[in-house]
């Protein structure tokens, strides 16, 4: 059955879930970013106006953005594939951050 035929046969309803994670992250937000691209294909970056600073999308599915110099938090619409994208990312970020303080 598809999704918008799920109101026609049954008396169940959907909704959208926006997802939100805030990550300690005390490193360069320009190296995350490169980081990433080196990981995804598809790493682009958002106009400040619309992100309200530096930000950057992954995959088209989850947004980046550097919160403060010691927090980042990501965004995402809650669906099978940009949880996927950001477990991922999230991983990634904790690999980045481990690897920084190994070499300080």
């Amino acid at each position: 059955m598809a999704l918008d035929d799920l109101h026609v046969f049954s008396q169940l309803s959907t909704e959208n879930i926006s997802q939100r994670i805030t990550i300690a992250y005390s490193g360069a937000f320009g190296v995350l970013k490169h980081r990433l691209k080196q990981i995804f294909e598809s790493v682009e970056s958002l106009p400040d106006e619309e992100s309200e600073g530096p930000a950057f999308r992954v995959h088209e599915r989850l947004t980046v953005k550097y919160e403060s110099e010691k927090h980042i938090s990501l965004h995402w619409r809650s669906d099978p594939i940009s949880d996927m994208v950001s477990d991922s990312v999230i991983i990634s970020i904790l690999l980045i951050l481990i690897l920084i303080t190994s070499y300080c």
